[in-house]
């Protein structure tokens, strides 16, 4: 797209917010790099440049605008959805991967040398891995510094700068002005929609941003539905869970908004903030273009009602590819409730313990080193897929990170004992983020398709659904909405979900 100079431009003049996150628009007669979105006057043609990221336009000399904020624009639909080294790539950067490994790390974990990665990244983003971890702190330092009144020292090393002196520079060359003079505008304007109170040690309040349109039905309503007790629950209109993280155990409470999801993030460690707000928009699946999607799959007759009827519906996706996995095998041929309940039981017995002031949160999900060998009241066969799961992941056969490959991922699900396509698509689908993923003999599926008049056998539906790709698990969200299900509930109304106790 960057490629494309009419295209780019033509979004810009239009002031379109679908291509936000897509790609940068700097203006080398101001030196200033804004959304496409932006309101300001539109410039001239021969002072435009086109960059696929915001470290490239950074790099390039151009700071961001203030009007626009296009530091806190929606990441790209791009590497969401694909699969290959970069997109893997980004995926783990936003994670914090650099922070904690730095790049010899981010690169051993992707089976590349330094020079390949960094190779490969700039011939695609046009900056290295250094510039797009640069640009993501300093997206961290600036809501570090407009939310908290944590010294700036403590904000420079929670954003993972090596020195204050790094923290500094940084900030003015990305925003042209000092970090102090930042937090005294934020905290001068009560009014600002970006800035925030501080809510005491270790909580932030932040804004993720998203595409419109956003349906938060079954978003929100099927994290609350297959909600685990003592993990996850449901208050004060807000969906709260537990987050296990580099540093500690986190608390994040999320709201859907107009135009925004409002994040309430508690951390024992601040320098968790990068990865626990990556891990927040990946969960929601902020970042994915909805117009895109809904035009695909409303240009078909038989889907377009449904899509017509709640658009821009997510794929509600995880926070962790394990725990997901785990929490697949247990779905497998019970209901919602009894994959709750046996979820419930393992965290009872095996996860550790955290303390939730505001709510009933209680422990994190346990980990699969925790898991490996254990045993819970559940089928024998259901039992011998979970124990082959724990093993291969606690032995690095099988790897569901942020950065993993999707293709070997699948391949050895497929040949783990007990897991059949449905599993392995549940996982593809929510914890790899693979948008093409397809529950063809999914009961709910079948079920909506017999409604539309499809072909409801899983053959006959898979052929039938190669007009839906690439985005055919989207196509499954609309599909599960024709049922009464809660899934399709926001708020839930089906009453309170079980205590820890209850379910133990």
């Amino acid at each position: 797209m960057v490629e494309d100079f009419e295209h780019c431009y033509r979004a810009v003049q239009s002031k379109d917010p679908r291509f936000d996150g897509w790609f940068f628009t700097a203006v080398t007669s101001t030196h200033i790099y804004c959304r496409p979105s932006c309101p300001a006057m539109t410039p001239k043609r021969e002072n435009v440049r086109f960059y696929p990221s915001a470290a490239a336009a950074q790099q390039a000399g151009f700071r961001a605008c203030k009007r626009c904020r296009p530091d806190a624009a929606p990441g790209s639909p791009e590497w969401e959805g694909r699969a290959d080294v970069v997109a893997r790539a980004m995926r783990m950067i936003a994670d914090g991967v650099v922070d904690r490994s730095g790049v010899t790390g981010l690169a051993a974990q992707l089976g590349y040398s330094v020079r390949q990665l960094q190779r490969l990244l700039v011939a695609e983003l046009g900056a290295g891995p250094i510039a797009i971890a640069r640009a993501q702190r300093a997206q961290t330092a600036r809501v570090l510094v407009e939310t908290t009144t944590l010294p700036m020292i403590a904000v420079a090393l929670a954003a993972g700068f090596a020195s204050v002196r790094q923290f500094n520079d940084t900030i003015r060359a990305v925003f042209a002005t000092t970090p102090s003079e930042l937090r005294r505008r934020a905290h001068a304007k009560a009014s600002d929609p970006w800035s925030t109170a501080d809510a005491g040690p270790g909580t932030l309040t932040l804004r993720l941003p998203f595409r419109q349109p956003l349906c938060p039905d079954n978003l929100f309503g099927h994290l609350a539905a297959t909600a685990v007790p003592g993990v996850e629950e449901v208050r004060d209109g807000a969906y709260r869970r537990t987050l296990s993280l580099e540093h500690g155990p986190g608390i994040v409470e999320l709201t859907p908004q107009s135009g925004h999801v409002a994040a309430r993030m508690t951390l024992t460690d601040l320098r968790d903030l990068t990865a626990a707000t990556a891990r927040c928009r990946w969960l929601l699946d902020l970042d994915a273009d909805p117009v895109a999607v809904d035009e695909l799959l409303g240009a078909d007759p038989d889907l377009a009602p449904v899509v017509r009827r709640g658009p821009g519906r997510r794929v509600p996706r995880c926070v962790d590819g394990a725990e997901l996995a785990v929490r697949a095998v247990l779905g497998q041929q019970v209901s919602t409730a009894a994959a709750r309940t046996s979820a419930g039981r393992l965290v009872a017995r095996f996860g550790q313990p955290v303390a939730d002031p505001r709510g009933e949160l209680t422990h994190l999900f346990p980990t699969v080193a925790a898991l490996q060998g254990a045993t819970v009241a559940m089928p024998a066969a259901r039992q011998r897929c979970v124990a082959a799961l724990v093993d291969a992941l606690c032995g690095g056969r099988l790897s569901l990170t942020p950065g993993c490959d999707r293709n070997d991922a699948m391949t050895v699900l497929d040949s783990l004992p007990g897991i059949g396509p449905w599993t392995s698509h549940i996982i593809a689908m929510r914890a790899l983020g693979d948008p093409d993923a397809f529950l063809a003999s999914d009961l709910g599926v079948r079920r909506a398709t017999q409604e539309l008049g499809l072909p409801h056998s899983p053959s006959a539906l898979t052929a039938h659904a190669s007009r839906w790709r690439p985005w055919r698990a989207y196509a499954v969200q609309y599909l599960w909405s024709l049922s009464t299900h809660p899934i399709n509930r926001w708020p839930a109304v089906a009453g309170p979900i079980k205590t820890l106790k209850e379910a133990a």
